[in-house]
């Protein structure tokens, strides 16, 4: 391979490393000795800004720009650090000798720093035993010092020199990879911190001062050239802001807003600090009317503020930063000047404190989120602003309230839109006024936000579009302290009409609407949902005969196979389809459509949509002057193919003998069902009426009680009576009604009924009189309705606890023939006299039964004895009261035989 390709090859791969073990600044070296090969070895390409005497290991973006802080810059070769040049040979090809740290700042030019340690005894040190670190001034750097600071250290050299350049040492050694973002390291001077900063462009700072050639090694350390004077540091940037007179302004804005303590805790931070001639740009009083709002005064503030030290040497192109008030600046630099959001601002730079640096600016940066909505408003929606103002709207947005801005950028105002009257405009424009702040972030698909005007606006997200009803978003949404703003492409249109109520009143779908309602899909215009139809307008029919039309409406599967594949699920309008790529569509149909956006106009199947953006309360409408047809689908009949050929021009349909469409299931149509049903007979039984959409319901239908019990058994001959009593209950009844092709619920709630039952047995020869007494009872009813819409099955559990029953009997009579009849009264009484619980009628059917007991003949001895009698009933109340309920009824003398028969028929309620 070509040395040349190879070193390519390795160039890119080190500008797309993330992170490797070395530093960023051995990285940038290694880039510059790669960009340097073919100038022999060891050498390094560095740019140096054109006119200055700056020379920087440059990032690839600097390089391959040929610019550095926006000023042209040539490329120059040197030797790589640690090497040097040999008369009479290419390159660099001799390794510099290594030197105690002394001897190193003459390898390196450093001379002034070499003579000045010379003059203040420090050679004798740096020459001696030791692990040193020392960050050695360039000779430039100390011609750039202020001459008065310079003469005062070399008139007190022993003293002043000496400890200044202390200041620039460590005792230890520290190379470029040692060197972390953010570290403190105690220099050689009463332990006062140098503050390290290496940045992700190579650029490694000590106090803000640039090693602009580092990792000179000597026998006793190491040296690293800064590019300035480095000076001492020991105030926090609160500190700062409190003695400095000309920052009064900003410090009481940061004291109000809560902030100065933060500023002054360690840390890592950047402060462009406003002067007061910056605040007095603002106009009379903007100060103590922000003071007033902490919120407000906090976002200024914290956007004025980083969360990392930013050194002017650090800035080699303009880059983003966030703010500590959450959103963005830019930070940049023209020359020597640093700009801040492409504006030249910064009077003073690089003042260090022991948690950051300040730069001083001359303006006040104001973010979105401390300015009123109305302040977000820019030049290209100043018609907006301006038709706001005019149609005596401002007065909603008052500075307390919050409201969002849906403004329309200017080119929306066309002149048809500047004449229309003026009552009808400002409605319009109401609905571009939302009652809530709505951020971007906040906004999803299908979300509704009221406006000003009462109306409900639909939001519809796409992959590159979010959308209001028919206008799309553009760039610039902001956010302000009382409110949001969006900007539009065009005015928005709220729906007002149905798809079907739009295709009508257009009056260019006849044929279309005739169509879908032999196909009986009418409803799928009228109902609720989100559809995208493409409609073709009855000049896409011109070529059909009458016949024709008849032929296409006699085949139902064929016909809705064509007219659902002119609809979608979803909403899609004009702005929210990606431009330049094959949007697909499902539709009703099943295949897909494929829309094309291009140059601000759809295609779809290749088709021109010369009208777009119908919008409809359950969708949106495209108009269409052609049939569409998926491609791939052919026809198995000669008569439609013929007629499709006529209708379908723009693709050739394919013919498949014996091929049939596939029935397509309306599931997507919701059917609304009306049941009827009338609950008895009479003017005194409602009518319940139920419309809906078909459901299931189970119902169980609850009867609690506290019953009073008595029953009775007497003769002539022998008859019995049972009677339940209890207190009001309030009864609820679910009926479950199925019907065929669905399932309809209703619910029938009664009022509070009374049970009372009566059972009457005869019998003879004898009486018996039993009467039972005992605690209340909870009586639980359960009535379920099953089966087709005429029938009603019903049944009827009850459910108690035992009682406490006192009995008495008596023997008497003739052979028993017992009589069972049942009455349950309750809700009403229908005109046939049946009883109704709950609005329902229920028909119990009362049948004979008989009961054989014992020969009571046998003990006719115990009536005419009384104390047999007597002990007889106190035995009976006994085993009554152990036994629990009915336990009496239950037991018979040894030899006697129990049968009873009990029938009971349920009739079907009427319909």
């Amino acid at each position: 391979m070509h040395p040349l390709v190879v070193a390519s090859v390795v160039l890119l791969a080190l500008c797309s490393l993330g992170s490797v073990d070395s530093s960023a600044y051995d990285k940038i070296v290694t880039h510059s000795r790669i960009r340097a090969r073919d100038q022999g070895p060891n050498m390094c390409a560095l740019q140096k800004v054109l006119e200055t005497k700056k020379k920087y290991f440059s990032t690839c973006r600097n390089w391959y720009k040929g610019t550095i802080c926006g000023k042209q810059a040539m490329v120059i070769y040197e030797c790589c650090p640690g090497y040097m040049k040999l008369e009479g040979m290419r390159g660099c090809p001799a390794v510099a000798p290594i030197d105690h740290v002394y001897g190193t700042l003459g390898l390196v030019g450093a001379t002034t720093t070499q003579q000045y340690s010379d003059f203040s005894k420090l050679r004798e040190e740096i020459e001696g035993r030791g692990s040193f670190t020392m960050f050695a001034p360039s000779n430039d750097a100390w011609d750039l010092l202020d001459p008065a600071v310079r003469s005062a250290l070399e008139s007190n050299v022993n003293i002043e020199l000496y400890n200044t350049l202390h200041f620039h040492m460590v005792n230890r050694r520290l190379l470029t990879k040692d060197m972390k973002n953010g570290m403190s390291v105690p220099s050689m001077y009463i332990n006062q911190g140098l503050f390290i900063n290496h940045y992700s462009n190579g650029v490694v700072t000590v106090n803000c001062a640039r090693i602009i050639l580092g990792n000179q090694v000597a026998t006793n350390g190491v040296v690293h050239v800064v590019d300035r004077v480095i000076s001492p540091v020991g105030n926090t940037i609160k500190e700062i802001l409190d003695v400095d007179d000309d920052l009064s302004s900003f410090s009481a804005a940061a004291l109000a807003s809560g902030m100065m303590d933060k500023l002054d805790q360690p840390g890592q931070f950047t402060l462009f600090a406003p002067t007061n001639e910056a605040f007095n740009k603002l106009g009379a009083g903007y100060l103590e009317r922000i003071m007033k709002d902490k919120a407000v005064i906090a976002a200024l503030v914290n956007y004025h503020l980083l969360n990392s030290v930013q050194c002017s040497e650090a800035i080699m192109a303009g880059s983003v930063y966030e703010t500590a008030e959450g959103s963005s600046i830019e930070i940049g630099c023209n020359g020597d000047s640093l700009t801040v959001n492409g504006i030249k601002m910064v009077l003073k730079k690089d003042i260090i404190a022991t948690n950051g640096v300040i730069h001083l600016i001359d303006q006040v940066l104001v973010p979105d989120s401390a300015k009123e909505v109305t302040e977000l408003i820019g030049d290209s929606q100043s018609t907006f602003s301006d038709m706001v103002s005019e149609l005596g709207l401002a007065a909603a947005m008052r500075p307390k309230t919050e409201y969002t801005l849906l403004a329309p950028v200017n080119s929306a105002f066309t002149d048809e839109v500047m004449s229309i009257d003026q009552n009808l405009l400002r409605i319009i424009l109401e609905n571009h006024i939302l009652k809530l702040k709505v951020t971007l972030s906040e906004l999803y698909n299908g979300q509704l936000l009221e406006t000003l005007a009462g109306k409900l606006l639909r939001v519809f997200i796409y992959r590159t579009a979010v959308c209001i009803e028919n206008a799309c978003m553009v760039r610039g949404s902001k956010e302000g302290s009382n409110g949001a703003l969006h900007l539009t492409k065009t005015l928005i249109k709220p729906a007002e009409k149905t798809s079907y109520e739009l295709l009508i009143a257009d009056g260019r779908f006849k044929i279309f609407l005739s169509l879908m309602e032999t196909a009986e899909l009418t409803d799928l215009l009228k109902q609720e949902g989100a559809y995208t139809i493409f409609a073709p307008t009855d000049d896409a029919f011109a070529d059909l005969t009458k016949e024709d039309i008849a032929l296409l409406k006699s085949d139902m599967n064929s016909l809705r196979t064509i007219l659902l594949y002119h609809f979608s699920n979803g909403i899609f309008i004009n702005g929210g389809l990606e431009g330049g790529v094959t949007n697909l569509l499902r539709t009703l149909q099943g295949n897909n459509l494929q829309v094309m956006f291009v140059n601000s106009s759809i295609h779809v199947n290749s088709v021109d949509v010369p009208d777009s953006d119908l919008m409809a309360t359950n969708g949106v409408i495209h108009v269409v002057k052609n049939v569409l047809y998926p491609g791939d689908l052919p026809v198995g009949r000669q008569d439609l193919l013929v007629l499709l050929r006529k209708l379908i021009k723009y693709i050739q349909i394919k013919f498949v003998s014996g091929f049939s469409f596939a029935e397509i299931p309306l599931t997507f149509i919701k059917r609304t069902i009306t049941t009827t049903e009338y609950i008895g007979q009479g003017p005194g039984f409602p009518k319940l009426t139920i419309e809906g959409e078909p459901s299931i319901t189970k119902v169980t239908r609850v009867i609690e009680e506290d019953p009073k019990i008595i029953r009775v058994i007497d003769t002539e001959p022998t008859v019995t009576h049972v009677v339940v009593e209890g207190e009001p209950i309030i009864t609820k009844v679910t009926r479950v009604i199925d019907t065929e092709p669905t399932v309809t619920h209703v619910v029938v709630e009664g009022e509070p009924t009374i049970t009372k039952v009566t059972r009457v047995i005869d019998t003879e020869p004898t009486v018996t009189q039993v009467v039972v007494e005992g605690e209340p009872v909870i009586t639980k009813v359960t009535r379920v309705i099953d089966g087709d819409a005429g029938v009603t099955k019903v049944t009827r559990v009850i459910e108690g606890e035992a009682s406490v029953s006192k009995v008495t009997r008596v023997i008497d009579g003739d052979p028993a023939i017992t009589k069972v009849t049942r009455v349950i009264e309750s809700g009403q009484v229908g005109p046939d006299g049946q009883i109704i619980e709950g609005g329902a009628r229920l028909t119990t059917a009362i049948e004979p039964h008989i009961i054989e007991g014992p020969d009571f003949s046998k003990i006719t001895t115990i009536h005419g004895n009384p104390n047999l009698i007597a002990e007889e009933s106190e035995r009976i109340t006994k085993l009554i009261k152990e036994g629990g309920r009915f336990a009496a009824a239950k037991k018979f003398p040894a030899g006697v035989r129990r049968r009873t028969r009990l029938v009971r028929r349920h009739h079907k309620p009427r319909q």
